[in-house]
């Protein structure tokens, strides 16, 4: 979907069409503090993207209109497009709550049929919701993924196998799943700046300087992704986080919002029947810089307590006392369902 959060709120406040839109935290009841949920693309031309810092978006923007994010509303409407998707495929896979994965392979034949495909589905969306979507066809969900960007907003890519290649090739690295700042770096240093230079790098040299990273980069570039379109998608992973109005100093109010974190995630997990091994901290500083710490347990666990005690132990050991914190946050993963458990147990 285009500017998915964004576009709703165009779509619920014709005032608001043709105009930057920021969905996030309030810049300035909330002192600037918090990040951009998504924006329009009028928004965009004002260099705002998501993620950005609000109070950064507000100097690039002071006279947008900035929204505070209605997810209620937001999830309503992606089941119901959903509901769009599944008229078209008998394989959806929801990637996001704004983007999905469709198997069209038993219902099309070729490209010119899988492009006519995507135009009704474009237009049933439009018509049914007032929204538009872009929708890139390829191969695999790695092609067709990057196709879906490209030509945003409204677009319609198609990428046939025998173009995959001098599809892909031109593309900066930064295009490829798992390349992000720091990996980036490393590939530029080793002078791999496009997709098709990583594509003609030895492989084995990738390994070695990137491990399984670099045998995963190298497939990809060379177009390489057997991974099917799965009907179900499993959570990964349960977690909370919070913004603090002003950066937090003491313990007492650190841990006092971790605890409350973690009693909701501990609700969370006993609603799905879940567990987890694997806990994981995350600290963002006043100046933004992020780090995450992790702890794995032999035994899986959902009480709120045992959740509170690890991530209390990874608050005390890894936290810089001085450096004041921005956001607070704590997720629990390597999931387990109460079956699993029962199933090891005998």
């Amino acid at each position: 979907m285009d500017a998915f959060f964004a576009s709703i709120e165009q779509r619920e406040c014709p005032e608001y069409r043709g105009k930057p839109v920021i969905v996030g935290a309030d810049p300035r009841e909330g002192r600037g503090r918090g990040v951009v949920a998504a924006c329009s693309y009028e928004a965009r031309t004002f260099g705002i993207h998501s993620a950005m810092p609000i109070s950064r978006a507000f100097r690039l923007c002071p006279k947008g209109i900035y929204l505070r994010p209605d997810f209620k509303k937001y999830t309503q409407v992606s089941r119901d497009i959903r509901t769009i998707f599944r008229s078209f495929a008998d394989l959806v896979e929801p990637l996001s709550i704004d983007e999905a994965f469709l198997d069209m392979s038993q219902e099309v034949s070729d490209g010119e049929a899988a492009v006519k495909v995507a135009q009704s589905l474009k237009s049933t969306i439009l018509q049914d919701q007032q929204l538009t979507s872009s929708i890139g066809i390829a191969p695999n969900k790695f092609v067709a993924k990057i196709a879906s960007d490209l030509k945003k907003p409204d677009g319609l890519t198609l990428v046939l196998s025998h173009q995959v290649q001098s599809f892909l090739d031109p593309l900066p690295i930064s295009r490829l799943w798992g390349v992000g700042p720091k990996t980036e770096t490393k590939l530029s240093q080793m002078g791999i700046k496009t997709i098709l230079q990583l594509r003609h790098y030895q492989k084995d040299v990738l390994v070695q300087r990137l491990g399984k990273m670099g045998a995963h980069l190298w497939n990809l570039s060379n177009g390489v992704d057997n991974r099917p379109v799965m009907e179900s998608r499993e959570a990964k992973s349960i977690g909370h986080e919070h913004t603090f109005p002003e950066d937090a100093w003491d313990n007492e109010t650190l841990e006092q919002t971790l605890f409350r974190l973690t009693a909701s995630i501990s609700q969370r997990l006993s609603k799905k029947g879940l567990s987890g091994k694997t806990i994981t901290l995350k600290l963002r500083y006043s100046d933004f810089t992020t780090i995450t710490r992790q702890t794995t347990l032999r035994e899986a666990l959902e009480d709120e307590s045992d959740i509170y005690q690890l991530a209390r132990k990874l608050l005390r050991k890894f936290r810089d006392p001085k450096r004041k914190i921005r956001l607070i946050g704590v997720s629990v993963s390597s999931l387990q369902s109460e079956l699993d458990r029962q199933m090891k147990l005998f």
